[in-house]
């Protein structure tokens, strides 16, 4: 099973969109373990929005639809609406 995520920084407005197979694991990498990289300077993330998928390939699909102009203004609206 492979996910499709998008988490959001409340502290400085900023949102990021990724994929993984192991949503728990990525998450913790996300606000505790790594230690670098662009998600680190943002820090602490929420889980805004996940979606899932059995197939790699229409996952890779799906986070490149939501990178795009029109995935973004979904996001930034539910963003908007919280």
């Amino acid at each position: 099973m492979y996910h499709v995520y998008v988490l959001y920084s409340k502290r400085y407005n900023k949102i990021y969109i990724g994929y993984t197979s192991d949503l728990k694991k990525r998450l913790l990498s996300h606000n505790e373990r790594s230690n670098k990289g662009y998600t680190v300077k943002y820090r602490p993330w929420n889980l805004l929005y996940t979606e899932s998928f059995e197939d790699k390939a229409e996952t890779l699909r799906r986070e490149k639809q939501l990178k795009g102009g029109q995935g973004r203004e979904f996001i930034w609206d539910m963003v908007n609406k919280k």
